[in-house]
């Protein structure tokens, strides 16, 4: 399987946290990425978007570049357990697949992934890693690149 992890781009601080918006700046580096994942081999088949409104502009940004579809879940919000979405993971056909969420769920699931644990890395606002896992579970999978805006 083909995972594609991407913190969403630069948001406002004028809202509660879950309505936070996309900046313009923040626009513009998801795009960005969303071309550098179109020009390469792994274009995702499908897209896990957290519900908060910036992960959720920052997945239609890269669904219209893409011409992907996209499924809002609510287990990839910030402060999620990764465990749970390496759980859904496993019932999962789809690949490759993307997630758009947040830190520090996106430091630690793709941790979790590639090291088997969760003290997490950290992601710069609209960056992209690129996992491969011949299997689903931590510690199977392999870092193969990197999207920056």
């Amino acid at each position: 399987m083909h995972l594609i992890v991407m913190r969403h781009g630069e948001a406002g601080w004028h809202s509660l946290d879950q309505e936070r918006e996309l900046t313009e700046a923040g626009r513009r580096g998801v795009a960005a990425v969303a071309a550098q994942i179109a020009s390469s081999p792994w274009r995702p088949a499908q897209i896990w978007s957290s519900p908060y409104v910036r992960a959720r502009q920052t997945a239609a940004i890269v669904a219209e570049v893409l011409n992907c579809p996209v499924q809002e879940k609510a287990f990839i919000t910030p402060d999620d357990d990764p465990g749970r979405c390496v759980d859904e993971l496993l019932d999962n056909q789809v690949s490759p697949l993307m997630l758009v969420s947040h830190m520090p769920f996106v430091g630690s699931f793709s941790t979790l992934l590639v090291d088997g644990h969760r003290q997490g890395i950290p992601f710069m606002t609209s960056q992209a890693v690129l996992l491969d896992m011949p299997v689903v579970g931590p510690g199977c999978a392999d870092l193969k690149a990197q999207f920056l805006p």
